[in-house]
């Protein structure tokens, strides 16, 4: 079956005076999909959310829902729904009263509202007898569900997400972005998820969108960014990387003075061309010798950090250059601080970034 494109954004651009905020911005999204937003803070996430769900109105653009221009509809006219950071549940009411909300205020009869948010309770795991339970008596977790609950029963063509899970501490958020991934496929609804984490965006998503400065750099799944990203900014987004400027002059097209390569390995640069090679950590190990690898650099080991099952390692190349390691535990390196090693990866686990004109 085809994709059907549910949301579109076309030309899209917001000034606050002389600042603008979002800058031409275009987007497809596809019905049923899930997309998540990232970028840092101050580059236009929430600003951009606030247009799409019609809290504010842009100065350049169209927002088309089906074909349809939405851009100037009010919010409570759009069959769209947000799930915010706050929740903004009613504290002194039952679970029941706040799933039901939209329903009351859509006129639905209380046998009606009463069995579709027993129906939703059911779909996002909390027990029956919730129905009846303050929401201030619910902890933290069970709050973020019936938020979703409440969320579900406008029965919404897309759902918004503006960052609900950065309140919560890491354990219960990392088990509340399964239970989303596995409620999107449940429902099968269009969700659009806002976040500055890259975890959270990487485990839900099945395309991620990263912005910068007021526009997106790349829209592609989570693999393909983190192995192919098309800038220096989201190679550095996407986690821990190492860069090295590299030049089509050169026959071997590496103009970094601590990195050695093999000859004629095919980077893809024109005899004008100048880019950035990069290579992730977990693909660098030690080397016996040069030409053993595609690249290689020498480097003395700075620190070692234990990240649970991986090690983080940080070695001061000979240009004054960090080269990042990364390695399972059982794959640890036998060394201590001072040691030098020559360290070295393979073309194929590289990716070159070519410069933007």
């Amino acid at each position: 079956m085809a994709a059907t494109t549910i949301l579109k954004l076309d030309g899209l651009s917001k000034n606050f005076g002389a600042f603008q905020a979002l800058r031409n911005i275009c987007l497809e999204i596809i019905e049923g999909e899930f997309l998540t937003i990232v970028g840092p803070s101050g580059s236009g996430k929430t600003t951009l959310i606030r247009l799409l769900v019609g809290m504010d109105q842009p100065t350049e653009g169209e927002i088309r829902l089906r074909g349809t221009r939405i851009e100037s509809t009010p919010a409570n006219k759009r069959p769209t729904c947000m799930v915010f950071q706050s929740l903004a549940l009613f504290p002194h009411r039952t679970v029941g009263q706040n799933i039901e909300f939209p329903l009351k205020i859509r006129g639905e009869p209380p046998a009606r509202r009463k069995e579709r948010a027993c129906e939703l309770l059911e779909l996002l795991r909390l027990p029956l007898e919730y129905y009846g339970k303050r929401i201030a008596q619910c902890s933290g977790g069970e709050q973020q569900r019936v938020a979703l609950a409440r969320a579900l029963a406008f029965d919404p063509e897309i759902l918004f997400f503006d960052e609900p899970l950065s309140a919560l501490d890491y354990r219960l958020r990392k088990a509340l972005e399964k239970e989303l991934k596995d409620l999107h496929e449940r429902t099968g609804k269009t969700f659009v998820y806002i976040t500055h984490s890259l975890e959270e965006a990487m485990v839900m998503s099945d395309r991620i969108a990263i912005m910068n400065a007021g526009r997106f750099e790349q829209i592609a799944t989570a693999d393909q960014i983190y192995a192919r990203p098309v800038s220096k900014f989201v190679a550095e987004f996407m986690g821990e990387v190492n860069l090295f400027d590299i030049s089509g002059t050169d026959r071997r097209g590496i103009g970094s003075g601590s990195l050695g390569s093999k000859d004629n390995l095919d980077l893809g640069l024109a005899g004008d061309e100048v880019g950035t090679l990069m290579v992730r950590p977990e693909f660098v190990r030690r080397v016996e010798g040069k030409g053993s690898s595609d690249f290689w650099v020498r480097g003395q080991l700075r620190a070692e950090y234990l990240l649970g099952s991986r090690l983080h390692y940080e070695f001061d190349c000979d240009d004054g250059t960090t080269l990042t390691v990364e390695k399972l535990r059982e794959d640890r390196f036998r060394c201590a601080p001072g040691d030098e090693f020559l360290l070295g990866w393979d073309l194929a686990n590289s990716h070159v970034i070519r410069s933007r004109g």
